[in-house]
């Protein structure tokens, strides 16, 4: 089996929630909650998904899990992901940079900031 591809996700792709059965249909598995480094902006884009965006200054750190997936399985997963949203490469606290969901920053554009919440389940928890 070709090796399995880490893949850091921020929103509904995670355990539980809506797209996460967009995960296990191609085979991945939860590896283990984890958090980026502090350099991120988190936005709710139209209270359905986050977006997530690299900044240079004023970023916190964002709740992450991270999941291995088949080489074969990324694109899958990726069509399926709402517009705006691409795969890029996210840093985490510990040092790694592995692969993540990443916002295009003009889908972030007049949307609402959640970066204080550290991560979509805690802002959708507050509502």
């Amino acid at each position: 089996m070709p090796d399995l591809i880490h893949l850091a996700v921020n929103g509904t792709l995670m355990r539980g929630l809506e797209l996460n059965p967009n995960m296990l249909a191609v085979g991945a598995e939860f590896i283990r909650e984890d958090q980026t480094v502090p350099d991120y902006r988190i936005y709710s884009i139209g209270d359905r998904h986050p977006g997530m965006v690299r900044v240079a200054e004023g970023g916190v750190a964002v709740a992450v899990e991270v999941w291995a997936v088949p080489p074969a399985g990324l694109a899958s997963i990726l069509l399926k992901e709402p517009a705006g949203l691409s795969i890029g490469k996210v840093q985490l606290a510990n040092g790694d940079e592995i692969l993540g969901v990443l916002a295009e920053p003009i889908l972030c554009v007049g949307q609402r900031e959640i970066s204080e919440y550290g991560g979509w389940r805690a802002y959708c928890a507050s509502r």
